[in-house]
């Protein structure tokens, strides 16, 4: 168990790289592994040592959410015309309105990437509320357990605190008026049975929200998973070696 927490610690040692993914991160404890493993460490070490990795981790995910194309360059996460409102737009293409769909699309997820990185605070507060027997959960818990832990813990203070910011961020990209004019054009279609709901910021919210919750397991199931970042033996031991 004291190597268990000695590695959680080292995950800690390294928060001047925060370029880099957790998988690196771990790399580079193979160095402090020796001095770190001479010395006893208190609860508190120990926690803050998760915790740290953790916001590393949660900094990496929102970075690449935020870059330029993080949410429309990667299909995974990708913000697309709401199920209700796919039907339109497969009949908006037909009647030649393909460039206006795209344009739609691509402004949603500029509003996404834009508003990414308010995410980063709320996260951090959750990592920042979580005990020592939270971190030993996510430690032996399920390859999902420190994401699990975050929806719990943030998702609510996401979805209040991301509605505001993603309405702002599809005004001023302009998805909000582009959905609204496409949905204004559909509706006045002859014998056109469903009328088109055109309120983005319930859908384009929870839709951001998923989408880093996705780079977010993605950044844990690196440590988890992937063999060739746990460089030591004691590493091998914390994630089994595969």
């Amino acid at each position: 168990m004291k190597r268990i927490l000695i590695a959680i610690c080292l995950m800690g040692t390294v928060t001047s790289c925060q370029s880099q993914n957790l998988g690196n991160i771990l790399k580079q404890a193979n160095d402090v592994l020796a001095n770190a493993s001479k010395g006893g460490l208190t609860s508190e070490e120990i926690g803050k040592g998760l915790k740290e990795a953790l916001t590393v981790g949660i900094k990496n995910s929102s970075a690449q959410a935020g870059a330029l194309d993080g949410f429309l360059g990667n299909q995974t996460i990708k913000l697309l015309f709401p199920p209700e409102a796919q039907k339109v737009e497969a009949k908006l293409r037909q009647i030649g309105l393909g460039s206006e769909c795209d344009k739609f699309i691509t402004t949603l997820n500029r509003g996404a990437e834009k508003a990414a990185g308010q995410a980063v605070p709320i996260f951090v507060d959750a990592i920042s509320k979580m005990t020592i027997q939270d971190a030993l959960s996510i430690l032996k818990g399920d390859k999902d357990a420190a994401t699990q832990y975050l929806k719990r813990t943030s998702s609510d203070a996401l979805a209040k605190a991301f509605a505001p910011i993603m309405e702002e961020s599809i005004n001023s990209t302009g998805a909000t008026k582009l959905y609204g004019d496409i949905a204004t054009t559909y509706n006045k279609i002859p014998f056109t049975a469903q009328k088109l709901n055109p309120d983005l910021k319930g859908y384009a919210t929870q839709k951001a929200i998923d989408g880093l919750f996705v780079l977010v397991a993605q950044e844990e199931q690196k440590i988890r998973e992937n063999p060739a970042a746990r460089v030591t033996d004691l590493l091998k031991k914390v994630f089994g070696s595969n």
